[in-house]
């Protein structure tokens, strides 16, 4: 199952085809895509069109009374050991780790990428991957369920405000500017802030490597999480790579952590995410640190 990139239009033309048609016919229809300001990389969600896919959602969906949220999850270093065998296995979920949903008229009509909270000012951002959120066009039917699992949504349905990419990945799919940041709103809750509700983590810009840490993603067959624990290692300048099998289609966009709970990728980047036992994701160094400033700032 060579990379994690059937979202990027690889399997034989048809997605790519169905893109095309969206942005030539469908603008403006939920589960469609939208241009948006390629120049700049960002998409102004059209509010009607994330209620729909709020309420698509969740009407396949409940919606339990959820617990505290516990602060999110770090490792002691000293009892930190790789996965063994170095295999994803399934793994609770966590409130500040989410599903990507897609509910609509596309070839996604569910879960397809994974995505995490990550702390800013404004507390309602979340991390995932550039080809996750843009193929032909930004995707315009997005929800994110953190801490989903077996049908349930603990901490409720969130959907962009606004999303942002490197302009490098609009232009040529730059694997090394795989990253997005959406800006999200909880619909039916105004005000409410989602880094209150689910704790975030931190992003680790320029974290030195190799370093111990663990990557978590939902497979987009699978109803719960999966984890794998290594060490994240350089490959290039650009690129941070973790060695791990049997990490799917649906991973893509699910964080890489370190032992105090920072974030330093999301699986993406080369390959469309990687292969059978190895996943990628682009190096979070100064490109992706300015991407997030604007994300939180403007």
């Amino acid at each position: 199952m060579t990379g994690r990139a059937v979202r990027v239009c690889v399997l034989a033309g048809v997605c790519c085809a169905l893109v095309a048609a969206g942005v030539a016919f469908g603008l403006g229809r939920m589960g469609t895509v939208d241009r948006g300001d390629g120049d700049r990389g960002r998409y102004v969600q059209d509010s009607a069109l994330a209620d729909e896919a709020a309420a698509a959602a969740l009407e396949k969906l409940t919606e339990p009374a959820p617990a505290a949220a516990p602060p999110v999850r770090g490792f002691a270093e000293g009892d930190w050991k790789a996965s063994d065998p170095l295999e994803a296995r399934e793994v609770p979920a966590e409130p500040a780790i989410g599903a990507l949903f897609s509910p609509g008229l596309d070839w996604d009509d569910d879960h397809h990428c994974s995505g995490s909270v990550v702390h800013s000012a404004a507390g309602d951002l979340v991390v995932t991957a550039a080809h996750c959120v843009y193929a032909g066009g930004f995707r315009n039917n997005l929800a994110f369920v953190p801490g989903y699992e077996d049908g349930k949504a603990p901490y409720g349905v969130w959907v962009p405000t606004r999303i942002d990419v490197d302009p490098r990945w609009i232009r040529d799919s730059d694997p090394d500017v795989d990253v997005a940041f959406l800006r999200v709103r909880r619909t039916g809750h105004p005000g409410q802030r989602l880094e209150d509700v689910t704790g975030a983590h931190p992003i680790g810009f320029g974290r030195q490597l190799p370093v111990p840490a663990r990557l978590v993603g939902y497979p987009n067959d699978t109803e719960r999480p999966l984890g794998c624990s290594n060490t994240a290692v350089a490959d290039g300048p650009a690129q941070l790579r973790f060695d791990c099998a049997d990490v799917p289609n649906g991973t893509s966009g699910g964080p890489v952590l370190t032992a105090d709970g920072s974030l330093i990728g999301v699986i993406g980047g080369r390959d469309g995410g990687g292969d059978e036992t190895t996943s990628f994701s682009s190096r979070f160094g100064d490109d992706v640190r300015a991407l997030y400033e604007r994300s939180a700032r403007d």
